[in-house]
């Protein structure tokens, strides 16, 4: 069976609901969109444009930095801290790629541009860590834990 090209288009949900959970802002969300969307074109492939949409993430993310960054010649940007925050980017960003885009191990690993083995285990950890993290737990929880205990 020959599956039909998306288009850019067809694509912009998805798009929103990675940045979404990526960014945990709709303000932030739709400025990622945004910024994805201006820099691919109708012709763009579906690899192509979840490469922009990380790319287009991880510099929103180096610009949240520099707000806490000297601005010095000799200061390199790319710390180990900056490293580590990519890379975990790129963890929670393969994760949503396979659940809400439902792209094969294969596919993330072109877009990411990482082995398509540490792929595989970054899918693996990420996925428990999805688990234990605080916006998944929100939505298992009891429903009287919303209701305030105040109003009478």
């Amino acid at each position: 069976m020959n599956k039909a090209k998306r288009t850019p288009l067809d694509l912009m949900d998805d798009i929103y609901s990675l940045a979404h959970w990526l960014t945990g802002s709709e303000t932030k969300a739709t400025e990622l969109v945004n910024s994805t969307y201006l820099n691919v074109d109708n012709e763009s492939s579906d690899s192509e444009i979840f490469s922009t949409f990380r790319t287009c993430y991880l510099e929103s993310l180096d610009q949240d930095d520099k707000c806490d960054l000297p601005e010095t010649p000799c200061f390199s940007r790319e710390t180990p801290e900056t490293q580590l925050l990519k890379q975990i980017a790129d963890i929670r960003l393969s994760v949503l790629l396979s659940a809400i885009s439902g792209l094969k191990h294969r596919a993330i690993s072109r877009i990411i541009g990482k082995p398509l083995t540490t792929i595989r285990v970054w899918l693996s950890e990420g996925r428990k860590s999805l688990v234990h993290s605080t916006r998944f737990e929100s939505l298992f929880l009891p429903m009287d834990s919303y209701i305030r205990s105040d109003v009478s």
